[in-house]
């Protein structure tokens, strides 16, 4: 699932995703990142024909870039499954608190599923199973060494904190707490501990 693109595809997938992140799918038009990369719209429409174009790359490449950084704290963490889900917490907790990404692009798509593309609606579906994937595996390695006692079985845990985490963005996002977010995601993580 390998997404390159060129140098300016790349520019505008960054901004796209963006205006994603602080507005979901119905939330920006190629007006919006005209104006935000300083182009015109017919250019935009050079490398992304329309916008479900634009926004499937930009799921499918969040999507490539979140499994090669769980894959790659994973191997710079070795085998300690609390130490990896902290590190998956406190990068989203110091995305929070650095404004550079206050909601994952994942979680705002699937709250606007009924209305986005199929085919984007299948990405983002295909992101959170991922997700609930390596959070399961990491939950079971922390049971076997007795890092975490969880209550119900790793996918069902895996599937309540990817819900926590998700659901901690959008309170820190309506309190206007960054705090929020690590306080939800820090009592969810310490529940799970032997």
């Amino acid at each position: 699932m390998t997404v390159d693109l060129s140098p300016r595809a790349t520019e505008l997938a960054e901004h796209a995703r963006q205006l994603l992140a602080a507005g979901g799918y119905n939330g920006f038009s190629y007006a919006d990142l005209s104006e935000k990369v300083g182009i015109g719209k017919a250019s935009i429409h050079h490398h992304f024909p329309s916008k479900a174009d634009l926004v499937l790359t930009v799921v499918q490449r969040h999507r490539q870039q979140s499994v090669e950084g769980l894959a790659a704290m994973q191997q710079h963490l070795g085998d300690d499954p609390q130490a990896q889900l902290s590190a998956y917490v406190d990068y989203w907790a110091r995305c929070i608190r650095d404004g550079s990404s206050t909601m994952c692009i994942c979680a705002m798509l699937a709250a606007e599923a009924p209305m986005i593309p199929v085919e984007i609606a299948a990405e983002v579906r295909g992101y959170f199973q991922d997700l609930t994937q390596w959070l399961a595996a990491v939950i079971t390695q922390g049971q076997a060494k007795a890092q975490f006692k969880p209550e119900a079985n790793a996918p069902v845990e895996a599937l309540a904190l990817m819900s926590t985490v998700h659901g901690a963005m959008l309170t820190a996002r309506a309190l206007g707490d960054p705090d929020a977010f690590q306080t939800i995601v820090r009592a969810a993580v310490h529940r799970l501990a032997a």
